[in-house]
């Protein structure tokens, strides 16, 4: 070997050397950064898990690739999936149909915004198309076959406990006001006092209540289609359209044909802001369902968007069932499970959607919680640039604030 091949090759050799110590150096730094935030946090995790990136780079992880409990955090899921297959402009609609005695059927497909000033507009709409008689009212909920409530719903009148249906008029809750002389009013003011009001409000104080409505008297579904035509009937009276009838459930005849079909004024991008907002378990089960018939077809069925969303999260965003499991949209649900890789990917992925998440302390940040269940999923930001992080607690003790800081000064100070 000549002398000039030999000092080439001594070169080369201390070039690899060098960048093997470069290597080196930078895996033993992240390893002293994983191992301070392991230190920090030692005592304060008994089961749980979390990760943070920064730069596209995993800079602090716990039991990266092991499953918990999620809570709410899973609502990221559900509405990633929802934009993802039904697309930021989609809006639910909801039809109508006359027959030849001037009866009125309303078919629902499951739009969660569904409110008194929708309602209102959707009366004026039929009025100025030429509706000005309305008898009988007929609600269809049959697009919806549901055979359980949502897993991990409990039993109360609390709202978060409000049943999913096809047809639901304002969250399927109802906003009272009880007067101290025992009169019953609504509590809202877009929203009339209705008869099923006073029946509902039986049992409680004097005072303002939101109350799940499908909790209320009797048989819950028939509550829901009464809840919906009572309103539709009570805007139908204010717009002196003509007509008086009874109001109950009914399936659309087949040889009907639609007289409307209203498109919801808000888009499905629309909807996300305030479902993670306010953490509203009726609309993220609402999309959760309709995503199962997008793909196989109404009626909806829990079994049918279970399957959907299995597949989706495999075939879409390469996550397996051994990383994620979600069997309802809104994290009520013990079985839902969810590593912090998995939540990871995907709040990568929801990253153009990340204004629709509330913001704290110069953070995007979703919370979830259960009796022993505290989670945070989003984003911390540096020089406008997201970065992605989760935490995942299931244990008694209720750490995620404590352990939420020392993940951000790592951050920050990486």
């Amino acid at each position: 070997m000549s002398k000039v091949i030999l000092r080439k090759y001594i070169i080369v050799l201390l070039l690899f050397s060098l960048l093997l110590t470069a290597v080196s150096l930078q895996v033993s730094a992240q390893a002293d950064n994983l191992k301070t935030v392991a230190a920090e946090t030692v005592g304060l995790i008994d089961s749980g898990g979390y990760a943070v990136k920064k730069k596209d780079e995993l800079i602090a992880t716990h039991n990266l690739h092991k499953t918990y409990v999620p809570a709410s955090i899973i609502k990221i899921a559900t509405a990633l999936v929802a934009l993802d297959v039904l697309g930021p402009s989609f809006r639910f609609e909801t039809v109508f149909y006359r027959d030849g005695q001037n009866n009125l059927y309303i078919k629902g497909y499951g739009d969660p915004f569904l409110v008194s000033e929708e309602i209102a507009v959707i009366v004026r709409k039929l009025k100025k198309l030429g509706c000005l008689e309305i008898n009988d009212i007929f609600l269809d909920n049959t697009a919806f076959q549901l055979d359980r409530t949502t897993f991990g719903a409990g039993v109360s009148d609390n709202p978060y406990d409000a049943k999913n249906s096809a047809l639901a008029v304002n969250f399927n809750t109802v906003n009272i006001e009880i007067q101290r002389t025992g009169r019953v009013i609504s509590a809202e003011e877009q929203t009339p006092t209705l008869q099923l009001m006073a029946e509902l409000a039986k049992g409680f104080k004097p005072g303002v209540h939101r109350i799940n409505i499908s909790k209320g008297i009797g048989n819950e579904d028939n509550t829901i289609s009464r809840y919906a035509g009572e309103l539709f009937r009570a805007f139908q009276q204010q717009e002196n359209i003509a007509g008086d009838g009874i109001i109950t459930s009914r399936k659309t005849p087949a040889n009907l044909e639609p007289f409307y079909t209203h498109r919801s004024s808000k888009t499905l991008e629309d909807i996300i802001g305030p479902l993670l907002l306010y953490s509203n378990n009726f609309i993220a089960n609402q999309l959760f369902l309709v995503l199962g018939s997008d793909r196989y077809g109404y009626p909806a069925t829990w079994e049918k968007s279970i399957e959907t969303l299995s597949d989706i999260l495999l075939n879409t965003f390469n996550l397996s069932p051994k990383e994620i499991k979600i069997i309802e949209g809104s994290g009520l649900s013990r079985k839902n499970r969810v590593s912090p890789y998995a939540m990871i990917q995907l709040l990568d992925a929801f990253k153009p959607y990340a204004i629709l998440l509330p913001q704290e302390g110069g953070k995007f940040l979703k919370s979830g919680t259960l009796q022993g269940i505290y989670s945070y999923a989003g984003y911390f930001m540096e020089n406008k640039r997201l970065d992605s992080f989760v935490l995942l607690l299931n244990q008694q003790k209720n750490n995620r604030d404590r352990i939420l800081d020392e993940l951000e000064r790592l951050y920050h100070g990486n």
